[in-house]
């Protein structure tokens, strides 16, 4: 994968009609983790761990921070939070794929300086199976 531009992540909501760019976002995240399952005994060999493949929790999470484009996106965003909803993102990363599945709003912050705009913070925790789609 050659040098991408960061702009090019893209975070959309499903709005019941489609997927919507959620606002300005300048800077996104997105990160993958997996707990697993330590089986280690004393017969292991050289007392090094082995863990119990294709077992343990997967998750991901979204964070972001930007601007928000128009009020929709913003309500949109504000309500899903207020309402502990989950609901269906979509992750676009350029070269790479498409990651869309269930996520709950886990953090909404909003912050501006009296001589700038006002700008949010917001943070997504999994909530069920996610897809990959290569581009």
């Amino acid at each position: 994968m050659t040098a991408q531009k960061g702009k090019d992540l893209l975070l959309k909501i499903d709005d019941g009609g489609g997927y919507q760019t959620v606002a300005g976002l300048r800077s996104k995240r997105l990160a993958f983790n997996a707990a697993t399952v330590d089986v280690t005994d004393a017969e292991s060999a050289g007392r090094w761990r082995e863990l119990l493949g294709g077992t343990g929790v997967q998750r991901a999470s979204l964070s972001g921070s930007g601007l928000f484009k128009d009020a929709s996106s913003d309500e949109l965003v504000r309500a899903s939070f207020f309402s502990a909803s989950i609901l269906n993102w979509q992750v676009v990363v350029p070269d790479f794929g498409t990651v869309t599945g269930p996520f709950q709003v886990t953090a909404l912050d909003y912050s501006g300086a009296h001589d700038g705009e006002l700008t949010f913070e917001i943070a997504l925790e999994s909530a069920g199976a996610l897809s990959f789609g290569a581009l």
